[in-house]
């Protein structure tokens, strides 16, 4: 899991706890539906495409708050905090960056899928369109929009990455995570070859951003954690032996292979080539040869 440049450079906006987050949008979403019984602030609040193209801007944001279903409030905690335990165990072991991006991008897939949709329907469906409106059809439409496919690739990225980790399912019978992992894809599969076409798009804008993953990380799987990690810090330990770097604090010695975020300058009122860290660049005594 090689930084990239790009990561250098914007890994320290990376969100901390970002599943935690989530969580608490969620929070929102159900405040809003306790105070608005009748739903209609929620329809709002949707992916609609439609709506955005006019004027709606905030739906690309809000559509994040909608929560899961909250039939069984009991059930809905449990699986919150199931999610956001196994969120957090992803971000450890990828890094906060990595585990943003992966979020990130799935709700990016899953807004470009709802514009696909509306595309796709204007081409092949325009006289249903036309019959029922476009804005009650793309309203209802968007409803199929949501996090909970997110939720659940977040969870087959768990299963790929961590396959022997065993979980009690009902609370009782223990079963590692790649057959509940393989039990989610099949539920995923039915759920898809049933649904409508809105549901398709849906279903696979938000879950491309697995196959994404899949394919791109799959020396990743199979690890466990400590394995993951002992491989980053030999790759840290053979860059830093090779004593080939392009910056070092002349305070105190941290080069880019110590603290890859870390920005590093020279100042100009020292005298000669003298680099520091962020931390050091505005504290430190200035040399001069006189």
């Amino acid at each position: 899991m090689r930084m990239s440049s790009f990561e250098r450079k914007f890994g320290k906006y990376a969100i901390q706890n970002l599943s935690f987050v989530l969580v608490l949008c969620y929070a929102v979403g159900y405040l809003l539906q306790m105070f608005d019984r009748s739903g209609t602030l929620i329809l709002y609040l949707t992916l609609n495409p439609y709506a955005i193209l006019h004027g709606q801007v905030w739906r690309l944001f809000t559509w994040i708050l909608i929560p899961p279903e909250s039939s069984n409030i009991f059930f809905t905690l449990l699986m919150l905090y199931f999610y956001c335990s196994i969120g957090t165990t992803l971000e450890r072991t990828w890094g906060t960056y990595r585990y943003n991006v992966y979020l990130f991008q799935g709700m990016l897939f899953t807004i470009a899928g709802s514009f696909l949709l509306m595309g796709f329907q204007y081409l092949f469906n325009r006289d249903m369109i036309a019959g029922l409106g476009a804005d009650y059809y793309f309203l209802i439409t968007s409803l199929y929009f949501s996090t909970y496919y997110i939720n659940m690739s977040i969870f087959l990225a768990f299963a790929a990455t961590f396959p022997d980790v065993q979980v009690l399912l009902m609370f009782i019978i223990p079963i590692k995570v790649k057959w509940l992992g393989t039990i989610y894809a099949v539920m995923l599969l039915f759920d898809f070859l049933q649904t409508s076409v809105d549901g398709k798009f849906a279903i696979a804008a938000s879950l491309l951003n697995f196959v994404v993953f899949f394919l791109t990380s799959r020396n990743m799987m199979h690890l466990n954690p400590k394995q993951i990690h002992r491989r980053q810090e030999f790759k840290r330990d053979v860059k830093r032996n090779s004593g080939i770097t392009k910056h070092k604090c002349a305070i105190c010695g941290r080069t880019e292979v110590d603290s890859p975020q870390l920005q590093f300058r020279f100042c100009s009122k020292c005298d000669g080539n003298y680099e520091y860290c962020e931390e050091h660049l505005y504290t430190h005594t200035h040399v001069k040869n006189s």
